[in-house]
């Protein structure tokens, strides 16, 4: 059996305070034609139209690690391992089995007769080609960081797959299999060694999830049908057709679900327009579990002071660092900017989870959670730094909601306060920013993040290993070799310490300094059903869920 022990994870609570993003249903008259029920018993029929201001990085999964394109991938691509709803536990989705036969072999067993929705069989050749393109791809903007204990992938048979591991008793890899580094793909459709085109994925028909793609404009449209053929976990999707619509303002998906031009409205709203849709009638506020965090990152190399800055000093630089953390002002960023929607974070694991602790808040600031512009000065003049510190800081302006201008407007006043920082504040959009992050070009920036799985593991294995997701050019080896050590520690209590002794590392370096956490929030019409099971620990909004 599995050496894995769901009974020690601590699932995020839906709590007052923890609301971030926002999904907005309504009866929608404008879309409630009939499928044509190719399915048959595969789903009741009818349609859905739901409206978001994410976007799409590419529908590849080996190019994107943002929640915009994991949307578009949990409803098409299989994975091995996948949450049944209302659960944060992984089962086997499109597998009979998944156990550890040896402390660093992890089999899985696939279900015979698998299909793609081109017809090509699906097998292990495929399992093993999906996995093998995301370690040889390794795109700076994949997921490919999360199979640092992957060593290599076997096709034992058509039905058998062993993955074999660098170290023993993973407690995290099977829940790793349901993450963004999960799904499987198409081996005749997709490429081996390069990101593949998204014209070429649906153009191929390369899916097996609940649904297929049927049209796809980019950013702009998708259109789904429910797939006959799906023999994953969950149950056969509801509804027969669902069309995703992308916006550019966040007050025009506000309107078209007010008015019932769409069914569905989710990420994201502001915490004015979430208020204000409370008192709506036609529609009500469902909280759901959560464990959105927003941060700030700096580039090692590139930040005052970095590696490959002007006077580059490594003593300065963490002066720098240390003295934003001492500026930061969470209390009005929650109350101010988000209306107690996102509550004050202090340390990297959010609070909710095993292993989550306060570790910024007595190494910084007012040692209260306030700030404290004295402490921040005498941190920057004891390292010898000349004020004001020229800080630029980037932040997007299409993807973390449409309060991030004035999220990030008020931290430039906050930072500024006091003449010790000057700050250049610019933002970039969403599709152009996945790539400047990683090619160097913002000393400093702003990034959120929601959660892959239920444990602290995915708060802290894609940010602080040497080789991390965030690509900062931040090295701890200490950080590094105890991220690694909980992975595989089978004691619950010796892993939590371990968690809590990475947290009050890494908030001496200070790689990056998150300020604020949140949960999901769902505003449900009175026609549309299942947003307990779309809004669910799994931390994945599946449309098969919803129907009206």
């Amino acid at each position: 059996m599995s050496s894995l022990a769901p009974s020690r994870r601590r699932v995020l609570a839906a709590t007052a305070g923890l609301a971030a993003t926002a999904l907005v249903l309504t009866a929608c008259s404008g879309t409630s034609n009939n499928g044509s029920g190719d399915g048959g018993s595969t789903s009741a029929g009818g349609a859905l139209t739901i409206g978001t201001t994410d976007k799409v990085t590419t529908l590849d999964p080996a190019g994107s690690y943002d929640n915009g394109s994991f949307a578009v991938m949990n409803q098409v691509f299989p994975f091995l391992m996948n949450t049944p709803y209302g659960s944060p536990d992984v089962e086997p989705d499109i597998a009979v089995s998944a156990e550890f036969t040896a402390p660093t072999e992890y089999t899985v067993k696939l279900k015979p007769g698998l299909k793609w929705a081109n017809g090509h069989d699906l097998t292990s050749s495929d399992v093993k080609f999906s996995f093998d393109r995301q370690l040889k791809i390794a795109d700076e903007n994949g997921p490919s960081s999360l199979l640092y204990n992957l060593d290599s992938t076997e096709a034992v048979d058509d039905t058998t797959v062993v993955f074999h591991l660098k170290s023993e008793n993973d407690q995290i890899f099977p829940q790793i299999l349901s993450s963004p580094a999960g799904p499987i793909v198409d081996e005749e459709v997709f490429s081996p060694d390069a990101v593949t085109p998204d014209n070429a994925i649906v153009d191929g028909n390369a899916f097996a999830g609940q649904y297929t793609i049927t049209g796809y404009d980019f950013n702009s449209l998708v259109s789904y049908k429910a797939n006959p053929d799906y023999k994953g976990v969950l149950p056969p999707a509801k509804t027969d057709e669902v069309n995703v619509k992308y916006y550019a303002d966040s007050s025009n998906l506000k309107l078209d679900v007010q008015e019932g031009n769409i069914d569905v409205a989710f990420r994201s709203l502001s915490a004015t327009d979430i208020a204000d849709l409370k008192t709506d009638d036609k529609v009500k506020v469902v909280d759901g579990p959560g464990g959105e965090i927003r941060y700030i990152v700096f580039n090692f190399d590139t930040q005052p002071y970095g590696a490959k800055a002007d006077g580059a000093d490594p003593a300065k630089a963490l002066a720098v660092r240390q003295a934003v953390a001492d500026l930061i002002d969470r209390k009005p960023l929650s109350e101010q900017i988000y209306k107690g929607t996102y509550t004050p974070l202090y340390s990297y694991v959010p609070d909710g989870l095993t292993g989550a602790t306060e570790s910024l808040k007595s190494l910084y600031g007012d040692g209260n959670g306030g700030p404290d512009a004295d402490k921040a000065k005498s941190t920057l003049e004891a390292a010898g730094v000349t004020t004001p510190v020229a800080l630029s800081l980037q932040y997007s302006n299409d993807h973390y909601g449409p309060s991030s201008a004035d999220e990030y407007g008020l931290i430039k006043e906050q930072l500024e306060k006091g003449g010790l920082f000057k700050v250049d504040l610019q933002t970039t959009e969403w599709v152009q920013y996945s790539k400047d992050r990683t090619a160097d070009v913002y000393p400093a920036y702003q990034l959120g993040w929601f959660p892959d799985y239920s444990d602290a593991d995915n708060y802290l294995t894609p940010f602080f290993l040497t080789e991390n997701f965030l690509s900062n050019h931040y090295s701890n080896q200490e950080v590094n070799d105890m991220i690694l050590e909980q992975a595989t520690t089978t004691d619950p209590d010796a892993r939590t310490k371990l968690i809590e002794k990475i947290q009050d590392t890494e908030a001496k370096d200070l790689s990056t300094v998150p300020y604020l956490q949140g949960a999901q929030v769902a505003v449900v019409g009175k026609d549309v059903k299942g947003t307990e099971d779309t809004l669910d620990a799994s931390f994945k909004f599946r449309y098969g869920a919803l129907s009206n």
